[in-house]
């Protein structure tokens, strides 16, 4: 009968039903893969970068509809990462505690199915991968509205891992209590770069009520679980974990407000076409010393995504660079560049070559 929606209902459940053998298909293949991979190298990553962003180009170019393309990559992450957990536990440190923004990227790239390990700095998630005691690590790098973290280009200095990958993540700040009553609200507490990025809102609509830092956005909003006079700034995700009721949403001053992610590793990532290098320099305090730096990528048509200074920390008024280009170093006109660049410095380490965000 024309409105009748049990024929559907069935039609979607035989359906269903066969989706969930095909992935249990799929496992099948993927466990064989782990078993080949393991016996091929055990220290190996399991995490193939370059084959997840094959598999996910090749379905949404295929896609006719009328499942939207933009599903298929959430979708696939959640199928991969499921299916990486029947490979081998992957283990991801994360600057902690959960529902923080850098817990959020940890989910964008990994997906819900690995392990993750919060730690209480940026120092600990760079010390549990060099122990291996994780196979990853993820930390923030700079965001849109308040720059670059320097912390992170700081601990490279020393550290012997190497760039896997990067997240750009969508920074949405929320402003959440107990009770959900904004008048009830005596005191704001998040994490200072949050604060930073909601400055304007706070001071036009909460300009009397006291603000204090915390160490991070969910702690913020763990505070709020003891005390209803209490409101925090952060993620929807932390008001889920933390059952609290949102009062204002996206109250961030900035609506383009981003934080890139690092992802790190013992290991580099496979090449995959559309990759980025990150290098570490210091250069001879001469005239001229930053142009003649630079020359080499813009007479090799290599594009420059970033550069920063920080003091080096070993001589007075001598800095190290950290700069992001376009390409890989195994191509030739970026090794090329590289080995231009090395004879003008005093020092130079190269991060990784790793995917560019998609």
């Amino acid at each position: 009968m024309p409105g009748d929606l049990s024929g559907y209902r069935k039609e979607i459940d035989r359906i269903d039903d066969e989706i969930l053998r095909l992935l249990n298909e799929r496992s099948k293949s993927v466990i064989e893969i782990g078993h080949i991979k393991k016996a091929q190298d055990a220290a190996a990553n399991l995490h193939t970068p370059a084959r997840e962003a094959a598999i996910i180009e090749r379905l949404v170019g295929q896609n006719p509809g009328p499942f939207p393309s933009e599903a298929i990559r959430p979708v696939y992450r959640e199928i991969m990462s499921a299916s990486l957990s029947l490979e081998g536990p992957q283990k991801v440190a994360y600057l902690g505690p959960r529902a923080t923004f850098t817990h959020m990227a940890c989910m964008q790239k990994f997906g819900s199915s690995a392990q993750y390990i919060p730690v209480h700095s940026i120092k600990e998630v760079f010390n549990e991968v060099e122990r291996g005691r994780a196979n990853f690590g993820v930390v923030p790098i700079e965001n849109t509205t308040e720059g670059v973290v320097n912390h992170t280009l700081d601990m490279f200095i020393d550290s012997n891992l190497l760039i896997y990958g990067e997240v750009l993540q969508e920074v949405s700040h929320h402003l959440m209590s107990k009770s959900g009553v904004m008048e009830e609200v005596k005191k704001i507490c998040s994490h200072p770069q949050a604060i930073a990025q909601c400055r304007n809102w706070i001071e036009t609509h909460m300009p009397h009520v006291l603000v204090s830092e915390v160490a991070s956005t969910a702690r913020a909003a763990e505070i709020c679980q003891e005390d209803v006079t209490i409101a925090a700034i952060a993620s929807e995700l932390a008001a889920q974990l933390y059952g609290l009721k949102v009062m204002k949403a996206r109250i961030e001053d900035n609506l383009n407000n981003f934080t890139r992610f690092l992802v790190l590793s013992q290991k580099p990532p496979q090449r995959t076409g559309k990759d980025k290098t990150s290098l570490m320099l210091s250069i001879k305090d001469k005239v001229g010393a930053l142009y003649d730096l630079l020359r080499p990528f813009a007479s090799n048509g290599i594009s420059m995504t970033k550069i920063e200074s920080r003091p080096s920390r070993r001589k007075a008024w001598e800095y190290i660079f950290f700069v992001d280009v376009e390409g890989h170093m195994e191509e030739e006109r970026v090794n090329r560049a590289i080995e231009e660049i090395k004879g003008r410095c005093l020092f130079m380490k190269i991060l990784g070559s790793y995917p560019a965000h998609n």
